[in-house]
């Protein structure tokens, strides 16, 4: 199904160059422009001394980096162009193509950015993540689980920073007088 997925997608490739480029720009660029409007925001926040929730969001994308790091030394599954016959267009090293670090990344921030901070800005910067992720299959340097790993993975990170800072705030009010 996975490969099914991505072949559906991918053999929509280097057809229409002008279809491509934008396409190829997302899947390198595009995480650069969801980053540099998130750290727009995040210097916003912190002049209104939103510390706590920038906090949140770098710890959020710290977790998601681990998780996507284990995640990847498990060595789960090659990149397609390893094992198949893919239209690639850009240029990519061989390795591990479980999870994709350039949608973990960008569905970590869009996710993080939504529930600590802007949920407005962070619906956009998912449109964004999942534009990146959707190139990613695009250019034949991922799989559709690929991206859907980095989204949980990111999706977890979330959570578990959520609920930690939670934990935290209890058990700051229960021990106050």
């Amino acid at each position: 199904m996975n490969y099914a997925l991505f072949q559906s997608i991918n053999s929509l490739a280097g057809r229409i160059d002008a279809v491509d480029d934008p396409i190829e720009f997302a899947a390198i660029w595009l995480i650069a422009v969801l980053f540099a409007v998130a750290a727009v925001r995040v210097a916003w926040a912190l002049r209104r001394r939103q510390h706590r929730q920038v906090a949140e969001i770098a710890a959020t994308l710290a977790l998601a980096f681990l998780l996507g790091v284990a995640v990847a030394g498990l060595g789960l599954e090659q990149r397609p162009f390893q094992s198949h016959h893919v239209h690639q267009l850009i240029p990519h090293g061989p390795g591990t193509s479980l999870p994709s670090d350039h949608a973990t990344a960008a569905f970590a921030v869009a996710l993080a950015v939504g529930w600590f901070l802007d949920r407005r800005l962070g619906a956009l910067l998912l449109v964004g993540a999942t534009v990146i992720g959707l190139a990613r299959i695009w250019v034949g340097v991922h799989y559709p689980a690929d991206v859907l790993a980095s989204l949980v993975i990111a999706a977890a990170a979330v959570a578990v920073v959520a609920l930690a800072g939670r934990l935290v705030r209890i058990r700051r009010a229960v021990e106050r007088p």
